[in-house]
């Protein structure tokens, strides 16, 4: 949830120029101040009215994408190029427990992964407990699962004619312009742009190779197709090193600088190239899918803290304001937390794939949990306690040490909980002597 505070104060610490631990700071309070006095109705409401205008948004900026690469280069070339610069491997059949990016991992471990966020994860139980009906939430819990995939793919194709686009056209040679700017008034401005004159001339170099690709690729000559790939691949890795020079100069001019800077590459392309009317649209779009997730989410710990703790250990019979009340202050609780958690998220890389991970710690254990109350039902709450805990320790073991792909902690931490609750009940369930 912390994360989802983090996207959108990207984008004002963009826009505004300023650190996103202020721009952090003012989405953690309007979110919290909405769903504080919005409720479920409101959360419900808002994301009814975000999802319609996310597609439209993702839609226009892939066709402004597309136009606004060289004439002679049209979708599918754009994607092509890309595939043969390895950024289009969209299917892979190799059985490999490392590779997070295999169709396997992707089947099974994804298969753990989406089965317990929108199985047991009170953010979604909570917007199906909100349906007028029971057709309404099972309709929403169906389109969940149809939805997703496709927006998702969506999100991931644009992102590969982006890369695209920069092939033709120079990219910054840091794409967050805050702790670019800030380099670039200080004392170590003359080596930046010794630096920058570096980028400069092996942008131009590499793309002569690029257009010597297009050109093979129109051939279909393999020979040439596979030697141009080997130089833009060395092309890439002094690009890199290039970019390594910058975030160098970053610590010893600021030592807490962010040097992370590919949560800030869309926003780039999007501030720079995009006419102003789809910018104001896309940043729209960013602010309500963060928002929008934040606010279910603080909803959710909200309603659980009310049942499980207030109500049950500390006042059993209060009224609906006391609960409403307590709710709120809740609400207001998580808040603060998820706001904390935001401000480290800058040392995180990808966004996208953050959530996964960080979720791929906990939801196998969580499913696992569910899985023996509803199958394994010998096993009495202890057991599973003691199971859940054992189980999360290894999978956080594992992950650590990167024994698998993040994805197959799912399946770990759910297999884990069943075969420990079943041993550790085992053992409460036998007779001395």
């Amino acid at each position: 949830t912390g994360i989802t505070i983090y996207a959108p104060s990207i984008i004002l610490s963009t826009i505004l120029n300023i650190n996103t631990t202020y721009t952090t700071l003012f989405i953690g309070g309007l979110v919290v101040f909405y769903t504080v006095y919005g409720g479920t109705k409101a959360v419900s409401y808002t994301q009814m009215l975000q999802m319609s205008i996310i597609f439209c948004g993702l839609f226009a900026a892939g066709v402004m994408v597309v136009h606004l690469l060289p004439a002679d280069i049209g979708f599918s070339r754009a994607i092509s190029i890309a595939g043969k610069m390895g950024r289009a491997n969209a299917i892979d059949f190799k059985l490999d427990l490392n590779n997070q990016y295999t169709v396997w991992t992707g089947l099974i471990g994804g298969f753990f992964l989406q089965l317990s966020y929108f199985g047991t994860d009170q953010s979604q139980v909570g917007r199906y407990l909100s349906g007028a009906s029971i057709s309404q939430s099972r309709l929403g819990l169906l389109m969940n699962g149809l939805v997703k995939i496709p927006m998702q793919f969506l999100i991931l194709l644009i992102g590969v004619l982006v890369f695209t686009f920069y092939q033709y056209n120079r990219p910054p040679i840091f794409f967050n312009s805050f702790e670019l700017n800030k380099l670039e008034k200080s004392k170590y401005a003359p080596e930046l742009g010794v630096i920058k004159a570096d980028y400069d001339k092996a942008f131009e170099e590499k793309q002569v190779v690029v257009q010597q690709m297009n050109v093979a690729l129109e051939q279909d000559d393999q020979a040439m197709i596979d030697a141009h790939r080997k130089t833009l691949q060395v092309a890439d890795e002094k690009e890199k090193s290039i970019r390594t020079k910058v975030t160098d100069l970053m610590v010893k001019n600021d030592e807490h600088a962010n040097t992370k800077d590919n949560n800030y590459i869309f926003l780039s392309f999007v501030t720079q190239y995009l006419p102003q009317g789809l910018i104001g649209l896309l940043i729209a779009i960013i602010f309500l899918a963060s928002m929008g997730s934040t606010a279910s989410a603080l909803n959710s710990l909200a309603s659980t803290t009310v049942i499980d703790i207030y109500k049950r250990l500390i006042k059993k019979d209060a009224s609906d304001h006391e609960y409403l009340q307590a709710s709120r202050i809740a609400t207001v609780f998580w808040g603060l937390i998820c706001i904390v958690m935001a401000l480290y998220a800058s040392k995180i890389g990808n966004l996208l794939e953050a959530v996964n991970i960080l979720g791929s710690y906990i939801y196998g254990t969580i499913l696992g949990v569910f899985l023996v109350a509803f199958y394994v039902r010998h096993v009495n709450g202890r057991a599973v306690f003691f199971a859940a805990l054992a189980a999360e320790m290894l999978v956080i073991v594992i992950g650590q040490l990167e024994l698998v792909a993040y994805l197959w902690l799912n399946v770990i931490g759910c297999m884990l909980v069943v075969l420990f609750s079943v041993i550790i009940q085992g053992l409460l369930s036998r007779k001395p002597g």
